[in-house]
């Protein structure tokens, strides 16, 4: 008289093919079986993850899609002017609901694209004025500044950082972190400085979009009128304002210069001493 079975159980004696049977009444065994232990886990990838080198990989390929924008962008000049844009767009019957956001626009482009921002605001002097142009050009420089911090900070500031490792630049970094917006205001006075070159610096240092902004809308101001006071009054070259604009330009190519004569100096006692 034989014992009934209980389903899914192994008869007693033991054999390989009773094991096989067991196997597949249930799921697969947790621990160890009887055959060797159980497979370890993390043999194979899990499902959906990225190989090891993808999330280090990641920010060098922003990066590239940054330079491959702004290399459009400054290719793109090749087929559009924006002083000629705004020469031909901006007539005396142009609505000035109109008139005021296609200026910003295509100035906040050209400096996007690396056009001289000292024509654009010459042709915001011969086109609007001297208030109008200059409240315009201080609109459209912020806006421009806007779109290339926005732009560096998104796509390169994960890869350029990592090439902050000497302490000059660790200072310079701590010191646009910490006071931000007087970082800024003191590069938009400062005439020699390339306006982009400001641009992508603080998008990759720890200074907030917030004093950024705040600090180029202030601090491009001078600079600007004298730009757009002095095309306004190009007209009249014996006008008191353009002999003044004239003067305040030569004074802005002086200070550029000084900085130069500074680190030549250094240079020469580095040199003899």
């Amino acid at each position: 008289m034989t014992s009934p079975t209980v389903p899914g159980a192994a008869p007693a004696d033991g054999s390989n093919a009773a094991r096989a049977v067991v196997a597949t009444d249930g799921p697969a065994p947790v621990g160890p079986t009887p055959d060797g232990p159980a497979p370890t886990a993390g043999t194979l990838p899990a499902e959906g993850t990225l190989p090891a080198d993808g999330p280090a990989r990641q920010p060098w390929l922003r990066f590239a899609l940054l330079v491959a924008i702004l290399g459009a962008a400054a290719g793109s000049l090749l087929l559009w002017s924006p002083t000629s844009l705004l020469d031909g767009g901006l007539s005396d019957g142009t609505p000035w609901y109109w008139r005021a956001p296609l200026f910003t626009a295509v100035y906040a482009v050209g400096t996007v694209a690396f056009f001289p921002r000292p024509a654009l605001n010459a042709a915001a002097g011969l086109l609007l004025g001297v208030q109008e142009g200059l409240l315009l050009a201080v609109l459209g420089t912020t806006l421009g500044a806007a779109i290339a911090f926005g732009l560096a900070r998104w796509l390169g500031q994960d890869a350029l950082r990592r090439l902050l490792r000497g302490r000059m630049l660790q200072a310079v970094d701590r010191h646009f972190t910490d006071q931000g917006f007087r970082s800024v205001l003191l590069l938009r006075l400062f005439p020699g400085l390339p306006f982009q070159a400001a641009n992508y610096g603080a998008a990759v240092s720890g200074v907030r979009f917030g004093s950024f902004i705040g600090a180029t809308a202030l601090g491009v101001i001078p600079v600007t009128a004298v730009y757009v006071s002095a095309a306004a009054t190009a007209r009249e070259p014996g006008s008191a304002g353009f002999l003044l604009s004239v003067g305040a330009l030569g004074l802005l190519g002086l200070a550029s210069l000084v900085p130069l004569g500074r680190a030549a100096v250094r240079r020469r006692r580095a040199t003899n001493g």
